[in-house]
């Protein structure tokens, strides 16, 4: 049986995808989390910048271009369907830097109203541009950093109301 997989990309462009057609994806590795892949003729450049194994979420650049995939099998479908959604329960009220790294991008401001998934800065660490998205929905009580600091393992970069 061959299972279907639906792809949410930036959060508006949906699509579904079988397993059959991704065994037929010319894709070769050359590097670690970097691949060549060949599409209808035409060459492309793809890598994984992050990846969030449990909310099944990742970033990818395809060309430079920069994407959000949300990717969901048929199991997440039917817990979605029947209004079970992982981490509702969850409150979280600061972000932390879980590595030591360079903030590259702050992308709100104190007071802004944000939404679930929308982006809070960019982290460079081990030469990798890590994206912070927002874990609720909610509005920004402080920032602790600024553009061009480097920060510490754990210290606190974003604290919501």
């Amino acid at each position: 049986m061959d299972t279907n997989y639906k792809l949410l990309v930036n959060s508006s462009t949906s699509f579904e995808l079988t397993e059959s057609k991704l065994k037929k994806l010319d894709a070769v590795q050359v590097e670690d989390l970097k691949f060549h892949v060949l599409k209808d003729h035409k060459p492309f450049k793809a890598e994984i910048v992050s990846t969030d194994f449990i909310s099944k979420r990742y970033i990818i650049k395809v060309n430079n271009n920069t994407y959000e995939v949300a990717i969901s099998d048929p199991l997440d479908e039917l817990i979605k369907g029947m209004g079970i959604e992982r981490g509702k329960t969850k409150v979280v009220n600061a972000i932390k830097a879980p590595m030591p790294g360079l903030i590259l991008e702050i992308n709100v401001e104190v007071g802004q109203s944000v939404k679930e998934n929308d982006s809070l800065l960019i982290l460079e660490a081990m030469k990798m541009e890590n994206s912070f998205l927002s874990p609720r929905d909610g509005v920004i009580k402080s920032i602790a950093v600024e553009k061009g600091n480097a920060v510490d393992k754990g210290q606190l970069l974003v604290e919501f109301e």
